[in-house]
């Protein structure tokens, strides 16, 4: 016999299931002042690339070493990412993360970094994966004036042009490809979600750092002279920045 119960729905909330596009971060080490050191050589003090964004943290790199997870979270807030979640990690690890307030995500799976070709290509997922690139801008973040020892540029989403000088100690950031029709000498990061076809093209090439998709080189390994201070573009080809002259 079928027996049919009357329900209520509660008038103050509703539960659902919901798609939440996160940022990962591999913590390749339990020593935090390391990961300090390594943040501010990448982002500075402070940095406007993230933008809130919710985050996962993989500590499968990071060995069986203990983490303080609540100067972790402190430390990553200050860059405008809210950590979230752990995986990967050992049991004493994840217990200690579980008690710093951050959930187990286990099934959270992390992608490569992939082109823009090669994302436009992919069949949309089934069900969200943990890191996604946000698709370019048609139109580019124009610059015309001088960057300052200190500013910071990020053109979200997008390629970034800058008609005058980056001097050192600014930094420009792009989703996409990188233009500076003038001297480049601070740092530039292209490719900065991913897109491991972004490119870094500058009329005279003299930077503390450039960066495409996560795979960085800086001043500390001196440019050769047939690129330093000459019209140049940087490529990536799998782990390695390729650097040639702009017009060979």
């Amino acid at each position: 016999m079928t027996v049919a119960l009357a329900g209520r729905t509660p008038a103050t909330f509703e539960i659902k299931s919901a798609n939440l596009p996160l940022v990962a971060l591999l913590l390749k080490s339990s020593d935090l002042q390391l990961l300090e050191q390594d943040l501010q050589g990448r982002f500075g003090e402070q940095s406007e690339f993230f933008d809130h964004d919710p985050m996962v943290i993989d500590l499968a790199p990071a060995g069986e070493g203990e983490i303080d997870f609540a100067r972790l979270v402190g430390l990553l807030k200050r860059y405008r990412v809210m950590p979230v979640a752990v995986k990967s990690g050992t049991p004493s690890q994840m217990q200690a993360a579980l008690a710093a307030g951050l959930a187990s995500a286990q099934d959270a799976a992390l992608t490569p970094a992939l082109s823009r070709r090669e994302r436009e290509e992919q069949p949309a997922p089934a069900q969200p994966v943990a890191v996604q690139a946000p698709p370019a801008s048609t139109s580019a973040l124009v610059i015309d004036k001088p960057l300052r020892s200190g500013q910071q540029v990020y053109a979200r989403g997008r390629d970034v042009v800058v008609l005058a000088m980056v001097n050192a100690g600014a930094e420009v950031i792009a989703d996409g490809h990188i233009h500076v029709y003038a001297p480049l000498r601070g740092k530039a990061i292209a490719g900065a979600r991913g897109d491991a076809e972004a490119r870094i093209l500058t009329l005279c090439l003299e930077p503390e750092l450039v960066s495409i998709a996560g795979v960085y080189r800086t001043s500390e390994h001196p440019l050769p002279d047939t690129l330093r201070g000459k019209p140049a573009q940087i490529r990536l080809e799998g782990e390695k920045l390729v650097m040639l002259p702009l017009n060979p």
